[in-house]
């Protein structure tokens, strides 16, 4: 008879458990501030390629958990691949990030939304191995495994930009353009990306993954009425939907730059926790640690910083959040030139390691 392992302590915080510690991992944690995962990008041809290669993809999804004692492991991937499961064309450019080339028809795209699940099966077999390699010993904390996609919001700002976009990326210019100068087509993109990617969201969790997380990169500077259209109500749906198809796997919403609507967003999107920003006031992470569990949500910035100034933080957010269930990460992602000692810093600190 084995010794079960004890459940994982995000798992424990997503079902509203204070714990005596916060569960944490760092969003981006796989990447290129690791030396053996910049070791093993250069065998990869493209980043699309490394991505849809299973092996390669769980190796780098290990590699910090390896090295660290982070508590979650998110699956190495990227939002953009849902414009690929629609018949668009994505690429990445050195020095330049992504690049998308004409967006398809909708009416067509609405045709392959059904399917994006298995389209992108490789990151299904990404999620099993990985999966298999976070194994605990007899005994041992369990570590969750999470899988994610960009919020439809921040997948279309992608589609509808393209490349062409030279002025205003940070606002995402062209596309709140189109969604106001043609609101029916932007909204019915919304519609297919929240089908494409809940049915994505069945594959990865069927796949493995014990927590799925919902990416809205930019939430940022929306007014009311476009932020009620274009990122609450398409996150009510896309919640509903992943629950319809028969997903029961806790959720995180992150709808960062937005933290004038957190408390809205708790209430009204049937997440389970909401991630929260680097600019998020801490009374307003307080108040919506009242709804529902939260994470967030050091400054990356700081991080790289490193010395008092990032051990006085790590305190700060203890010291606010420690009463209600939370989960420590960054506000956004690690950035690729943060030192390794400074993670371990915070680690240590935390009592992580």
């Amino acid at each position: 008879m084995t010794t079960p392992s004890v459940q994982p302590l995000l798992l424990q915080v997503l079902s509203g458990q204070k714990t005596s510690r916060p569960p944490v991992w760092f969003m981006r944690q796989a990447g290129r501030y690791l030396p053996e995962y910049r070791a093993l990008r250069s065998e990869a041809s493209d980043f699309i390629a490394f991505c849809l290669n299973p092996e390669m993809a769980a190796e780098a999804t290990l590699q910090p958990m390896k090295r660290f004692g982070f508590d979650a492991a998110i699956v190495f991937a990227d939002i953009l691949l849902i414009p690929r499961a629609l018949g668009q064309d994505v690429w990445f450019e050195t020095g330049e990030g992504p690049q998308l080339g004409e967006m398809p028809p909708v009416g067509r795209m609405a045709e392959l939304a059904e399917g994006a699940g298995e389209h992108l099966a490789s990151i299904g077999q990404t999620l099993s191995l990985v999966r298999e390699g976070l194994k605990p010993k007899e005994g041992e904390q369990e570590r969750a495994l999470i899988g994610f996609a960009g919020a439809p919001w921040t997948v279309a700002t992608y589609m509808l930009d393209g490349h062409h976009n030279t002025i205003g990326k940070g606002e995402r210019a062209t596309a709140r353009k189109y969604a106001y100068e043609d609101p029916e087509t932007v909204d019915a993109l919304l519609d297919v990306l929240v089908e494409a990617t809940a049915r994505y969201f069945v594959m990865q969790a069927n796949a493995g993954a014990q927590v799925l997380k919902i990416f809205e990169s930019w939430a940022e500077g929306l007014p009311d009425d476009l932020f009620e259209r274009l990122v609450l109500k398409p996150h009510q749906k896309l919640v509903a939907r992943t629950r319809e198809l028969g997903v029961t796997v806790p959720l995180i919403g992150f709808p960062r730059g937005s933290a004038i609507h957190a408390e809205r967003y708790a209430a009204e999107v049937d997440v389970q926790a909401v991630a929260l920003d680097t600019a998020c006031p801490l009374a307003v992470g307080q108040r919506v640690q009242k709804i529902k569990p939260i994470q967030g949500a050091l400054d990356p910035l700081l991080l790289r910083a490193g010395g008092k100034a990032l051990d006085a933080r790590v305190d700060q957010l203890m010291e606010a959040w420690n009463d209600g269930p939370w989960i420590f990460n960054l506000g956004h992602g690690i950035l690729p030139d943060v030192p390794i000692a400074h993670v371990e810093q915070v680690l240590e600190r935390i009592g992580a390691q």
